[in-house]
Parts: C-alpha cells; structure tokens; sequence
C-alpha cells in the first residue's frame, strides 16, 4: 500500500491525513498530524459476527503518550497507566458521534484507538483525534455512513475564532466543541461564561462550514485509498405474526405507556410484554424470533409515545411541552458536611455535598498539556439503586462525562482562590434518576456551595430538552422542557443548557437525525432559557446568598510579608514555618510574592499562627501601641513581648505617672498589657512605656 495523503491550511500550519506508512494490519489506520501535535487512529473489527445485533458493539480507547510532550509520568511507576478523566472525555467527544453512524447489522466488534504522539502545548490534540478516527474508519473496509468532522469554536474579543490555541481557549468568554456530517450537527458541548443564546446560535454557523470541509477532505482521501467495504449481515428472517402481535399490543401498551410514574409504567410494560410472549412462546423458543419480538414491543412504544406529543402535545407523564416537574429544594440537609442540599425535579434527585479545604487539597494534573491544579473539583456518583437496580458501585464513562458537565457549567460562578482561598468539592449522589441527572447535580451545587457559605458570583441552574420530528425536513416538530429518560431514548435529540439569569455556562447537545435547522435550534434555547429561569425562581426561594461558614470547615487567613522576609519565616531547610505549623495545629503555606496562607481547624489556632508570623516577618515600629505579655519581672522593670520572639524593656520609671516602689506592685508574669514602643536604641535593644499610667497604691 502506498503512501497517500490530504492537506488543508488551517491557521498557522497545514492539517494533514497519511496513510499507508504506519498501522498497515489495521482495518484502518491514519496518521493525523496540526503544527506539532499528531495522532494516529485506528479502526480493528473483530472477526467472528453476531447476527441479529439491534446495537452497534464499538469502543474507543482514546489515550495519550507522555512522550508526545518530551515527559516522563510522574509518581512511583513510569508507565502511562488506567484512563485519566481527559483521556475518557476525548473517547466520548469521538464515540457520541460516530456510533449512530454505524450499522448495527454488521455484526462485528470495533474499537477505535486514537493516540496521541506528539504534543506542542500550542494545537489541541482532541479535534485532531475526531478527525483521525473517522478518517480511518472512512478509508476502512467497515460499513460505515461518514465521514464525520468536529471544530472547537472560540468566542473571543468578540470574534469566533475555529480551533483556537490552548492560550485562546483560556481567555475566551466561550469555547465550545461541534461534531458533525455534511448533512448536519450530530453533537455539540462545551462551557461559555454567560453568553447569550445568540451567540451559541453564531457559532454553530461558523462551524458548520469548517465541518463539511473536513468532510470532504477526509473523502478524498477516502477516493485515493478507500478499501471496498464488507458486507452486512442483516437476518433473513422476519418476525412470524408480526402484524397480529402489533394489533394485539399496540392498545395494551398504549395504556401501559401512560402510567403515572416511571415504575408503574416499567411494571405495566413488562406485564404485557410477558404475557404476549406466553401466548407465543412456541413461536419464540427461537432466539432470533425472540430478539425480533422485543424490538417490535421497542417499535410500538416509539410509534405511540411520538404519536402523542405530535398529535395532541401530550407526553407520557401527561405533561405539556414546555411543562417542568415539580421541584424541590432543601438545605443543611446533612449535619457534620459544611454544604448540603438535596434538589429533587420530579423523578430525579441529586443529594449534592461541599466541602471546604485548603490549597493542599487542590486537584492536581499531570498530563501532556502542562501540570495544573483546580481549586473547584464536582464529582458525580450514579449507583444502580438511582433507579431500582443491582450492579457494582464504579466510576465509569458516564459519571466521568456527567460530572464534567456539571462542573464546567458551575465553574464559571466559583470565585477565584484569590477571592475565596478555600478548594471547594462537590459531590453528587444522585438518588434517584428520570431524566437529565447532570442538571440536577448543576442545581444541586450551587444550593449546596451557597449553603457552605461559597459567595457564587450568580446562581446556575441546568435543564434537559428534546426534540420529536417527523417528515423527511422535520416539517412537523414539538420541543420538550425537563425530558424524561423514555424521551431521551425515543426522542430526536437531547441538549442541555445550564446557566445564569443572565446567560449560558454549559451546554451539551446530542443529535440523532441528520441535521436541525436553526429554526428549531433557536426555538430549543429560547424555551430552554424560559425553563431555566423558572427552576431559577424555585432555587432562590431557598437560598438566594451564601450561609456563614460552617463552624466545621478549615478556617483559612491570609497576610503579605515582605518578600525579603520569607526566608527567615520558612528557616533553614524550612524549620521555622515547620515549627510554627506544630506548634499551632495549622497548615502554612507561602507564595514567592509573600502572600502567606495559614490553615487553621478553627479560628483560635490560626489567629495565634497569624500573630506568629507577623513576629517572624515585622519589624517593631517606633510609637505603636502593642499588646505585649509580661515575660520576666525585675528589680528595674520587666521585659515585655510585644511580638513573637521580640522582647522590650518596660522600665520602673515608665510604669505609672507615680513612683513605683516595686513591679511586682504592678505587674504579673503572664500578664498582657498595652505598651508603647519608645525608641529602637543603637543595639537594637527596645524600649517601652506601659500606656495606662496606674494610681498608686
């Protein structure tokens, strides 16, 4: 095979797909290569087949080298080891919008590994990584309804900007990633901080031509070295009776289907279901039989679900389009947590915690993009019981993803360290699920870290739509506010929204048929703004500001010092500062600009600590007035500390206006007393006046 390839000027350098060179055994394989970040994707599918498959069994195993950036891993083994967060975010950004374009009749197993190999810190490796996996699956010998293409789009200075650098993402007031086909936008998502539903609508426009380019780069690749693709193998058999079991089914779940509630619609279900397959279970022992009956029972529920929202604007749980669940909010749920809240919208439910800690909590990253930390960290739990089932209680793809959402939709509202020095976590434990868990885990933070006392620039809150359509231009459409989980799985599309009173924050969007005009695109975010200032008005009748800080969380204090000073504050091999962190039961941490940081398990401790360092660090200034402790009592005076470690001499004459016969008529060791600085003499001995002249006795 020889080598071929496309280019296409992108920015400041050439976009490139190769293959031929490398990964020949490969179904497919391409070598993806942006200025100094490179990728090489490959498609492998099994060889054995299953029939009669009604899923499309494809992984993608996103992962990146630590060589590609001139690194070695860091801790104990150096060796890339399980999947980072990044790693899996990139394999859903990839997974979400090729698999729907893959034929479940094929029968085989794929997997797509995209790895990075060269990384510049400059050029984004994870479009590049989309734009390789489906190059490789294109000019693959796997059925396959590609190429696929995606963009990130910057909204920056007020300007899109299509594949912005690492530098431009970070200062950009909106950065969102668009998946897509010739024929349309298959996936979106991204954060933004409070932008208008205009602005998102301009820039799904800019990247929908960037997209089709790519997709017609990949197909002329595709016509240089494209391999004939393999066959399908759909079942040459069909459900025997099939018109009868629609007829007989179709009204028994028709009234099934309608059921208040998720679990007595779940039971009604499966009751005709069951007792449809008894009347032909002869006709069913046949097991390819029995995987056509189930998909036929699939078929019906999708037929009448959509049938009813297009034709009378009723949904299953008889609610109205536009229509929310009712919702709930409780604070201070939990007594020893510093934040809870427990946020309920129907049948979802998310028990969302903060915790407050210190800067040595903060999250740490080490990966090919540079090391970072975050001082904001949501963590997102789905256990099997959140909606009646048995499993194992892991961290999979789906809490990954969730909890990324969630969290890149809050940020933007966090304040900055410097602002609020604490590390804020929050975790949510979603109790219940029926629709969108993520948005719920959105609510749920901010009551939660408002309820921890985090002063939030503004409340966000977060909801689910969907889409139902019919006609080949979507001539007949229905939008839904707050879908359920029945409307995820039969709808067109799922996009969420989260944000502010005042604009967007997150935003994810997840696209089963082949393009949605702006039309509908713009009537989505304006009922979905209308549906989150709603579930806003709900939030602030709980909470509307943040609580006082729990008397539980660290305490936290911060003083400059002059930067000539940190050494002596810290000391040989750091003995000082290790001392004082001992002695006082705090952590204490110094920045190279002499900002000092001291964490304390409550205010007493980190008062002493502060009162410490100021001793280390200050100089005694001449006419102050200090509260010094009496340390020793002599015959002509007695020595005072006025600051840690620095003593003055209090004279007998400097007592009191009148004559003291002897200190010990005065003072106290142990004593606290207001003094005056005098004078710093040539030795730098200090001298000070008691400030409260005593009568005398």
């Amino acid at each position: 095979m020889s080598v071929e390839r496309v280019t296409y000027r992108l920015g400041d350098a050439d976009l490139i797909l190769e293959t031929g060179k490398i990964g020949k055994q490969a179904n497919g394989c391409v070598y993806a290569q942006w200025g100094g970040a490179a990728v090489i994707a490959t498609i492998c599918a099994s060889s054995s087949v299953t029939e009669g498959q009604d899923f499309v069994p494809v992984t993608v195993e996103y992962n990146e080298k630590f060589y590609a950036a001139g690194k070695i891993p860091g801790g104990f083994v150096k060796r890339e080891g399980r999947p980072k967060d990044k790693e899996i975010l990139v394999s859903r950004l990839i997974d979400r919008p090729m698999r729907p374009l893959f034929e479940p009749s094929f029968g085989h197993e794929l997997q797509i590994v995209p790895t990075c190999v060269s990384a510049d810190g400059v050029h984004t490796q994870d479009i590049l990584a989309v734009l390789a996996a489906s190059a490789a699956t294109t000019i693959s010998d796997i059925p396959f309804h590609g190429p696929v293409a995606a963009c990130r789009v910057g909204f920056l200075n007020g300007q899109y900007v299509i594949n912005p650098t690492f530098k431009q993402i970070e200062e950009a007031d909106m950065e969102i990633v668009v998946a897509g086909t010739k024929d349309g936008f298959t996936m979106v998502e991204g954060g933004a901080k409070e932008v208008s539903e205009e602005v998102m609508l301009g820039a799904l426009a800019e990247a929908e031509k960037f997209i089709k380019e790519m997709c017609v780069l990949q197909e002329e690749l595709q016509k240089k070295c494209g391999k004939e693709k393999l066959p399908l193998n759909p079942l040459d058999v069909t459900l025997a009776n099939s018109d009868a079991i629609e007829a007989e089914a179709t009204p028994l779940l028709k009234k099934a289907c309608f059921q208040d509630g998720k679990v007595n619609r779940g039971i009604a279900i499966a009751k005709v279901q069951k007792e449809l397959a008894e009347k032909y279970a002869e006709q069913l022992e046949d097991p390819v039989q029995a995987k056509l009956f189930a998909t036929l029972m699939d078929d019906i529920q999708y037929k009448l679900l959509r049938k009813s929202i297009l034709d009378d604007g009723v949904r299953i749980d008889g609610r109205k389009c536009d229509e929310i669940r009712p919702i709930t909010c409780e604070i201070n749920v939990l007594p020893s947590p510093h934040g809870s809240a427990l946020f309920t919208r129907g049948e979802t439910q998310s028990l969302a915690v903060c915790t407050l800690g210190t800067a040595m909590d903060e999250q740490s990253y080490d990966d090919i993009d540079g090391d970072r930390s975050e001082h904001f960290i949501l963590h997102y739990n789905f256990p099997p019981y959140s909606v009646g089932e048995t499993g194992k209680l892991t961290t999979g793809r789906r809490e990954i993803g969730h909890g990324n959402l969630a969290r890149r939709s809050l940020a933007p509202m966090v304040p900055s360290r410097e602002e609020f020095p604490y590390t804020v976590r929050v975790v949510s434990e979603i109790m219940e699920s029926n629709g969108s868990s993520s948005q719920a885990s959105t609510c749920g933070g901010t009551l939660c870290m408002l309820a921890a006392g985090v002063p939030m620039k503004k409340m966000v809150a977060g909801i689910a739509m969907g889409l139902i359509t019919e006609g080949e231009h979507y001539e007949r459409y229905k939008i839904l506010s707050d879908i359920l989980g029945e409307e995820d799985h039969l709808g067109d599309m799922d996009f969420k929204v989260a944000g502010t009173k005042d604009g967007i924050t997150g935003f994810q969007m997840d696209i089963k048929i082949p393009g949605v005009t702006t039309e509908i695109m713009k009537n989505a975010l304006e009922q979905a703004r209308k549906g989150r200032l709603h579930i806003l008005s709900i939030m602030e009748k709980c909470i509307d500001k943040p609580q006082p800080l729990s008397p539980r969380a660290p305490q936290i204090l911060t003083m400059k010092i002059p930067v000539d000073k940190i050494g002596a504050l810290i000391g040989p091999g750091g003995k000082n500062v290790k001392a004082l962190c001992a002695q006082y039961s705090v952590t204490i941490n110094t920045e190279d600009d002499g900002t000092v940081t001291i964490y304390g398990k409550n205010g007493l401790d980190a008062e002493a600590a502060k009162k410490a360092v100021k001793g280390i660090t200050e100089d005694p200034e001449v006419g102050v007035v200090y509260q010094g402790t009496v340390k020793r009592i002599m015959d002509f005076g007695a020595f005072v500390e006025i600051l840690p470690g620095k003593e003055g001499l209090c004279h007998i004459s400097k007592l009191s206006k009148q004559r003291v016969e002897k200190v010990t008529d005065v003072l106290k060791e142990g004593q606290v007393i207001p003094v005056k600085l005098l004078e710093v003499d040539k030795m730098g001995r200090l001298n000070l006046s008691y400030i409260d002249a005593l009568e005398s006795k």
